[in-house]
This record gives C-alpha cells, structure tokens and sequence, in this order.
C-alpha cells in the first residue's frame, strides 16, 4: 500500500554532470533539498535562481506525484538542464518516497 506524505514528497536535486563554469559556483555533487513537510517551496542551500526557474514545473510536479510518461525506468528520477548553453550543466531531480 503506498504512503502519502504528510504534504507533499521531498525533493532531491543534484548537479550530475558540468561543462564549463556556473556562474553561480555550484560544482558536481552539489545537492538541494526541498522538503515535503512544509507548503514553501524552498531550500536550505542557495541555488541559482536561473536553473531553479527552469526546473521549478518539474520539482513541484514531482513534489505532488506526478507521473511523466517518458520516465519508463524510475518515475522518480527526472534529469534537466541548466539553461546557460554556453555552460551546460545537468541535475538530477529525484523525488523520495518515505
């Protein structure tokens, strides 16, 4: 039987894989958590406002259960891209179930 979280499910991202330089410093291994206990939709660890613009549609998706059809491995587990192209950079957004 699955578990529903007290709000929301927490978020995970990690930056997987860079090319170049972020500007806003983040480096591979970097991680951000966004809690499912609260109604914010906020971090402890700063991150790019630009990169978080960009993924925000898929974290708050991901937060409320969300199923993409194009994850056929791990509904759980999205990849996104930095929008900086001269510097591409990849996170990991990965929802926990607990």
């Amino acid at each position: 039987m699955r578990q529903e979280p007290k709000w929301a499910y927490t978020i995970e991202v990690e930056l997987i894989k860079g090319t170049g330089v972020c500007a806003a410093g983040h480096k591979v291994g970097d991680i951000w958590v966004f809690s499912g206990d609260t109604e914010q939709i906020c971090c402890e660890k700063g991150i790019c406002i630009h990169a978080l613009a960009s993924m925000l549609p898929k974290i708050i998706a991901m937060r409320y259960g969300a199923q993409f059809p194009w994850l056929k491995e791990n509904h759980d587990v999205a990849t996104h891209m930095c929008p900086d192209a001269a510097n591409p950079h990849v996170f990991e957004i990965r929802r926990i179930r607990t």
